[in-house]
């Protein structure tokens, strides 16, 4: 798995003034664990980012170099590059609510 940007987002779907979600994942190749990581985050994106998302998928055992630029420790990983500030979160991301609580899509509600 290379580093690929899965999608890019459709300028005439945008809202005016909406901010562009620049998202990118780090996996350590193709394991049961960074494929459910990626397919929930295609998941979240399309349900709450729809047409304002790019996400670039990045395989550390094909760039090993590329995990000290936002210093990744575990995989997978997701940063949130934009909207700043950058966030992080570990995982492979089936929880929806902590996802979208971790992006900041959403305020915390208990």
């Amino acid at each position: 798995m290379a580093s690929v940007p899965l999608q890019t987002p459709n300028p005439d779907t945008r809202v005016p003034g909406t901010p562009e979600w620049q998202l990118k994942l780090y996996v350590a190749g193709q394991t049961p664990r960074s494929m459910a990581a990626l397919t929930n985050l295609k998941r979240v994106c399309e349900t709450h980012l729809a047409g304002r998302y790019q996400i670039e998928v990045v395989d550390l055992l094909v760039n090993p170099r590329l995990a000290a630029g936002d210093q990744i420790l575990a995989v997978p990983t997701l940063v949130r590059k934009v909207p700043e500030p950058i966030r992080k979160i570990i995982g492979d991301l089936s929880n929806e609510e902590r996802v979208l609580v971790g992006l900041d899509v959403r305020p915390f509600t208990s």
